[in-house]
């Protein structure tokens, strides 16, 4: 085992690899961006360097600075994470040439399974389904409208170089193909620098599921089961679960042998996921979609039910350790069910929000585990990703599991930055979803059902509550009901007290307070318990309800 390994990552991903290399006895080295000096994960690893400016160009996408960082604090291996350049083939052979292991596959199987158009080829040629489609790469605009045609529409383009939905058009009429064709050339040149496409048939209602492989360096590959991944919105997994309620065993076995086939035709090592497109109505007619060479981040679903640490087996197979287990011992147990938190408004149209974390309240216990990137004070920013954290659930059964899992993001409070807790939280308590009838349109579809931009009125009761100030004490015990803004007076009932609120995007809220009496008999009433009353729109002040909260920064290593 290694002595010390770089994260070469940030947030949540970073902090949850520090964990097990603290709980391998591994000296952990984190990396930060100026943007990110009191990070959390720079914080919980044992030392942190500094890689440059907060633009990800000048820092965690520089494969200089990182090797540089790896070297200058002793790191024999380096692990990617996921995002940033954890599939990126230059990476990989850069560490290899610098003397440190990269923990994940060789660059070359990062070059093979990344292309997709060599990567459906390699694993058809294994026996592996793949969505009927075009074949080869370079074709011209004409040749890929002729080969739309030829499948029949509605089709499928989508850039061979990337994934994450950027670039993909569906296109179902004709005589849009070389406009949407152009267009998806566009959008690919723009996010991956090559504007290759392919064209596959569209499957209407599919559901999206993944299997778990994992594989040494001696020739061993197995698979752990899959997720469910068919919860997504603009083509982004937002809720994931395993198993999937749709697979049975003999399908489960069938597609799980299919993914270890596409494993060995490229030479895998480590941790990597198979991804499959699966018509709703016929599961046996399962196809290959591509490959992740990389940690996934639903990964935690898979290592509830299995029990299996994915992190560490990186490390190990990078090691070169044997996989001690074959198949037959890998058993899947319970139901495991992860909610991605993102910073984002679901009330503004999902616009990317940002801002100070003032209060965190994450959910843990009871079946529940967090991976987390936060901490309060916390700058949330437009920088990088909008995911801060995923909320898992885990239980004996998927009804128990959904149950923890919606009790979880009730917790879980963000404040200062929106997200989309709430979202989620409706979406899992969708009739579709709790059946578990999935497609990976289901969210587009009820989006704006499962949208609730309102304000709960206990938001502007709560602020009005904390506006009161505790009447003054003087020295001989007396407090002054008249200097509390509670509406106090002497023989009548209390007044009301007035207060406007706007929460930055509403309308400004009146709410009125009235403070009562919690007992009788002589000398000074005791200070006014609050009662207010339900929030009303008007006009009026325009205070902003907000909570300054203090927190002292941090130093990192």
């Amino acid at each position: 085992m290694f002595d010390t390994v770089l994260v070469a990552n940030r947030g949540e991903i970073a902090v949850r690899v520090i964990r097990t290399l603290r709980a391998l006895g591994v000296r952990s080295v984190a990396v930060f961006s100026d943007a990110d000096a009191d990070a959390r994960h720079v914080r919980e690893a044992d030392t942190a360097v500094r890689l440059g400016p907060a633009p990800a160009a000048e820092s965690y996408l520089s494969v200089e600075r990182l090797l540089a960082a790896a070297h200058r604090s002793g790191a024999q291996a380096v692990h990617p994470g996921y995002g940033f350049l954890a599939e990126n083939a230059g990476f990989a052979r850069a560490c290899e040439e610098a003397g440190l292991v990269f923990i994940g596959p060789s660059a070359d199987a990062i070059s093979l399974m990344g292309d997709k158009i060599r990567a459906k080829e390699t694993v058809r040629a294994a026996g592996v389904p793949v969505v009927p489609g075009s074949s080869g790469s370079g074709l011209t605009d004409d040749q890929l409208a002729e080969a739309a045609r030829e499948i029949g529409m509605p089709v499928l383009l989508k850039p061979s170089a990337g994934g994450g939905g950027k670039g993909m058009r569906l296109t179902r009429v004709e005589s849009a193909l070389l406009e949407e064709i152009a267009a998806a050339r566009r959008e690919a040149r723009a996010s991956f620098g090559d504007d290759t496409l392919l064209v596959e048939r569209w499957i209407d209602r599919p559901r999206h599921i993944e299997i778990q492989v994992l594989a040494d360096g001696h020739g061993n590959v197995v698979h752990l089961g899959e997720r469910e991944c068919s919860l997504q919105r603009r083509h982004q997994k937002i809720i994931e679960e395993a198993p999937s309620v749709l697979l049975d065993e003999e399908i489960r076995a069938a597609m799980g042998e299919a993914a270890v086939q596409a494993a060995r035709s490229c030479g895998y090592r480590g941790a990597g996921t198979v991804e499959f497109i699966v018509p709703g109505g016929d599961p046996s007619s399962y196809y290959f979609m591509e490959m992740n060479t990389r940690l996934q981040v639903e990964h935690p679903v898979t290592e509830l039910v299995t029990g299996l640490d994915l992190v560490e087996w990186q490390l190990r197979v990078a090691a070169g350790e044997e996989l001690p287990f074959g198949q037959k011992d890998i058993a899947l147990t319970g139901h495991a069910v992860e909610a991605r938190v993102c910073a984002e408004d679901p009330a503004r149209g999902f616009l990317p929000s940002g801002g100070t974390v003032l209060a965190l309240s994450e959910p843990r216990g009871d079946g529940v585990r967090t991976d987390s990137g936060l901490s309060e004070g916390t700058e949330v920013s437009s920088l990088y990703d909008p995911m801060l954290s995923k909320v898992i659930a885990y239980g004996p059964d998927r009804a128990t599991a959904l149950r923890r899992l919606r009790a979880a993001l009730a917790d879980n409070v963000t404040l200062g930055v929106p997200t989309n807790a709430g979202f989620l939280r409706r979406l899992l308590d969708h009739p579709e979803v709790v059946a578990g009838d999935l497609d990976t349109g289901l969210v587009e579809r009820e989006a704006d059902s499962l949208v609730d931009g309102a304000v709960p009125a206990e938001v502007y009761a709560a602020a009005a509550l904390l506006r009161k100030v505790p009447a003054p004490v003087d020295a001989s015990g007396w407090t002054d009901p008249f200097s509390v803004p509670g509406g106090w007076r002497l023989g009548g009932e209390p007044a009301w007290t007035v207060h406007h609120f706007r929460v930055s995007g509403h309308e400004p809220v009146e709410v009125r307070l009235r403070g009562s009496e919690a007992g009788g008999g002589g000398g000074p009433p005791p200070p006014p318990h609050g009662r207010a009353e339900q929030p009303t729109n008007g006009g009026g002040s325009d205070g902003t309800l907000r909570q300054d909260r203090r927190t002292t920064p941090k130093t990192p290593t």
